[in-house]
This record gives structure tokens, C-alpha cells and sequence, in this order.
């Protein structure tokens, strides 16, 4: 369960980029279509992560800040994407992107017991 996690969501971090990049050589299609490959696996992270929280014994409060910023962070994606299509202003969706990527990272890699290094 926990590789399919990391997998999904090292999936959706290059589809991500690879958006990024497709509406900045302006082709739309090809970023609409990766957009919609991104919210399903927004389903398999969000899928996938009430599945390791289910396999917990005892939740504390570091798996709930867990899960919330790996939703921030989900949340984050979108926002980011649908202001690029928008060519708005996004300085500080990157900002809270970067403050919660490193914090799902530490915690999922070095707070929580169920880490893929700890396994």
C-alpha cells in the first residue's frame, strides 16, 4: 500500500510538470488532457492514503497533520493549474506548495513510523 502512495503521487508530481510545460508551448489539448489524468490520481493518492491511515493502530496528531497537508497539497496542484490556464498570477500557491511538499515529505519519510525507509 505504501509504494502504490508514493508511486501515485510521484506520478502526479511529473504529470504536474509535464502540464506545466504543455501550457507553456501552448498546447491546450494536451494540457487539458494530462489535467484530467491528474485528477484521478488525485482519487488513487486520496484512495490510497485513507487505506494507510485505516492500517494504523493508533492515529495521533502527526498522521492528521499527515493527511491534511498531502489534501493541501492535492488542493495546491489544482489551484496552481487552473491559474496557469487562467495566465493569472500564482506566487503564493508556489510558496504554500513548496512549505507543504517539505512538510508531507518530513513527515511521511522521516515523522511517521510508516515510512518507506522504516518498512
Amino acid at each position: 500500500m505504501i509504494h502504490g502512495h508514493v508511486t501515485a503521487w510521484a506520478i502526479a508530481l511529473i504529470l504536474f510538470i509535464v502540464a506545466l510545460f504543455l501550457h507553456k508551448s501552448e498546447k491546450e489539448k494536451g494540457f487539458k488532457i494530462v489535467q484530467m489524468i491528474l485528477r484521478v490520481l488525485y482519487l488513487v493518492i486520496i484512495a490510497t492514503g485513507v487505506g494507510l491511515l485505516s492500517m494504523v493502530y493508533k492515529i495521533d496528531v502527526w498522521y492528521i497533520l499527515k493527511a491534511v497537508a498531502g489534501l493541501w497539497v492535492i488542493g495546491l496542484f489544482e489551484m496552481i493549474l487552473s491559474r496557469v490556464a487562467k495566465n493569472k498570477k500564482n506566487t503564493v500557491f508556489w510558496i504554500q506548495f513548496i512549505v507543504a511538499w517539505l512538510l508531507v515529505l518530513y513527515l511521511g519519510f522521516d515523522k511517521l513510523p510508516m515510512s518507506i525507509f522504516k518498512v
